[in-house]
């Protein structure tokens, strides 16, 4: 009977020793951009194996999110373009030593899984490309789509904007890669976060030459969010080696290969 006494005693005071059970588990609210929502729907659930924290995602166009900021919705972690992040602590809205880089990504060319691979080696391979096209879909610019305003850029420098005019198929934000496996357009242009997880497609390459793009994605815990510590753990996680294997899965070339270049 002794024995057993110590027994619940000792079951007592680990789960009291537990920080789920003290009630320390955090409720952490993240703001992301779009382009990441594939691989933190597989990195997330893994944080919150780890620590017990629970983590809410609301994904959007980085140019909507940042309307969310200005709104000061309540937000813990905050997870956009590296000027972004940069331009949000010079307004003070960033913890000091929260912001950290994870992760880049290529605007890139995308086709139908299946489908013969154009030549985009070249600006004028990729002229020939896009003319020759059916249909090319990108990202609403309207909308704050970073790689559809990177698209319409590269079709104006290419000085195609006309021809394309009748065939583009403006998709919504991250949805590029969907309306092209899908066939609603026989090429698109997106960023590679966008295009490699989505099934039925094919990812051809990055926009060549002068016209390549880069968008490199950092976060950054929120001034006085009421999980600070917890923040910091789920950043420092991301940009962990733990997330690497799943950042490379998804289009992005995470932090550690972002420190050898």
């Amino acid at each position: 009977m002794k024995r057993r006494s110590h027994s619940v005693m000792a079951l007592a005071l680990a789960c009291c020793l537990s920080p789920v059970a003290a009630g320390h588990a955090a409720q952490l609210k993240v703001f992301a951009s779009v382009a990441l929502t594939s691989v933190l729907e597989q990195l997330s659930p893994a944080y919150e194996r780890k620590t017990g924290d629970k983590v809410l995602i609301t994904y959007d166009v980085s140019a909507g999110l940042m309307k969310r900021i200005a709104a000061n919705e309540a937000v813990d972690v905050i997870i956009v373009t590296e000027a972004m992040i940069d331009d949000l602590q010079k307004q003070g809205k960033i913890a000091a030593g929260s912001a950290a880089v994870i992760a880049d990504t290529k605007v890139s060319v995308v086709a139908k899984a299946g489908a013969a691979k154009p030549d985009i080696s070249s600006a004028e391979a990729l002229k020939q490309a896009l003319l020759a096209a059916k249909s090319v879909a990108y990202s609403d610019p309207a909308n704050g789509g970073l790689s559809g305003v990177v698209a319409k850029r590269t079709i104006e420098k290419l000085g195609i904007a006309a021809q394309l005019a009748g065939k583009t198929v403006l998709a919504g934000g991250g949805q590029t890669g969907a309306v092209v496996a899908k066939g609603d357009a026989e090429l698109g242009i997106a960023q590679a976060s966008e295009i490699v997880p989505v099934a039925g497609t094919q990812l051809i390459g990055p926009l060549p030459g002068d016209l390549a793009s880069m968008t490199v994605f950092a976060a950054g815990a929120r001034t006085r969010s009421e999980s600070a510590e917890s923040a910091k753990a789920l950043i420092d996680f991301l940009t962990g080696p733990d997330a690497a294997q799943s950042l490379k899965a998804n289009g992005f070339d995470p932090r550690s290969d972002l420190h050898q270049r």
